[in-house]
């Protein structure tokens, strides 16, 4: 028996939901994560998932949890990025003179 297309739909839905929680396990958060409108149609045998955008951070934690080496344990919390060490000057910015 075929699905229709409120059961594919669904299926999708909950794919959507188990990959957003693996992710987000890892320490991932692809805020646009989605099922794409456009393939919700009847022609489509299921729905694409859209993984939508991320910032850069986002994108390299993907990449570190795929290729093994990203620990969520130690990540700091999403968002949040390093700040310089006072021995560093902001980006962008040179060093002052010493008086």
């Amino acid at each position: 028996m075929a699905l229709t297309a409120m059961e594919r739909v669904r299926a999708a839905e909950d794919a959507v939901e188990q990959l957003r929680t693996e992710l987000g396990r890892a320490g991932v958060v692809l805020p646009s994560l989605r099922i794409d409108p456009l393939t919700c149609g009847g022609h489509v045998l299921f729905p694409l998932v859209d993984l939508g955008r991320c910032n850069m951070d986002m994108a390299l934690r993907l990449v570190a949890v795929l290729a093994g080496t990203y620990s969520a344990e130690g990540a700091p919390p999403i968002g949040d990025t390093p700040s310089p060490s006072p021995a560093e000057p902001p980006a962008g910015r040179p060093a002052a003179e010493p008086s």
